[in-house]
């Protein structure tokens, strides 16, 4: 099931950069593999996947404890300060910072590794009250503010976009989001310009891409539908 639920998802990765006219090697898929057992990851690697995404620190730490091979993983989900310790070492991007407190934590626990950390903005597009992330009235300030920390290469923008049985209309919120951080770049507030806008997910990857996604995270696609009463 894996491995053609992979064979479909790259097919409409592939039909989507053709109609924006973009190159495929411009989108990374993220398979999101929460809540799945790493048999199911193995799966995806025989496949080629090397990108996975996380909700959750336990269940990184549990899963590269056991998958050893050189993998990227992604945190993609809510991030509370306490568990950031954890993280150094084990993920390659965090995708939700979006309070002050997060990032410096950030700084924190990373500086003390000597490591750097590619991090993405959290953007609560849809102003949901449902959704964690900054509005994007907020985000231009809260670069300039977290732009000093040595440790934090502040990549771009994220967005969880409403859950919706058209894709379409969940559109506005990816060409806002990509307009967004155009608009950052154009102020020089960070020393290189961010490059990655992480948006798009099982039911709507196509038209985030044709609105500029860099990653697109899907899970049930790929995997199929999660038990969340295990």
């Amino acid at each position: 099931m894996i491995r053609d639920n992979l064979e479909i998802v790259e097919k409409n990765i592939q039909a989507a950069c053709e109609r924006a006219g973009r190159d495929r090697s411009g989108v990374t898929l993220i398979a999101v593999s929460k809540t799945k057992p790493v048999s199911d990851i193995r799966q995806a690697m025989e496949c080629g996947i090397t990108v996975f995404g996380e909700n959750k620190v336990q269940e990184i730490q549990q899963k590269t404890e056991e998958i050893t091979e050189p993998l990227s993983w992604h945190m993609i989900g809510h991030l509370q300060a306490n568990k950031v310790k954890y993280l150094p070492g084990k993920v390659c991007m965090i995708h939700s910072v979006d309070n002050i407190k997060l990032a410096q934590e950030i700084e924190k626990q990373f500086s003390r590794h000597d490591m750097n950390i590619d991090v993405l903005i959290e953007v609560n597009m849809a102003h949901e009250d449902t959704k964690f992330g900054l509005s994007p009235e907020e985000v231009p300030s809260f670069v300039k503010e977290i732009a000093s920390l040595p440790h934090l290469n502040i990549r771009g923008l994220m967005t969880i976009a409403p859950y919706t049985d058209d894709p379409e209309s969940n559109r506005q919120y990816f060409k806002g989001l990509r307009e967004l951080m155009g608009s950052i770049n154009d102020t020089n507030i960070l020393p290189s310009k961010m490059d990655t806008l992480s948006m798009g997910m099982t039911g709507d990857y196509e038209v985030a891409i044709e609105e500029g996604a860099t990653f697109v995270r899907v899970g049930t696609g790929i995997f199929g539908e999660r038990d969340y009463s295990v």
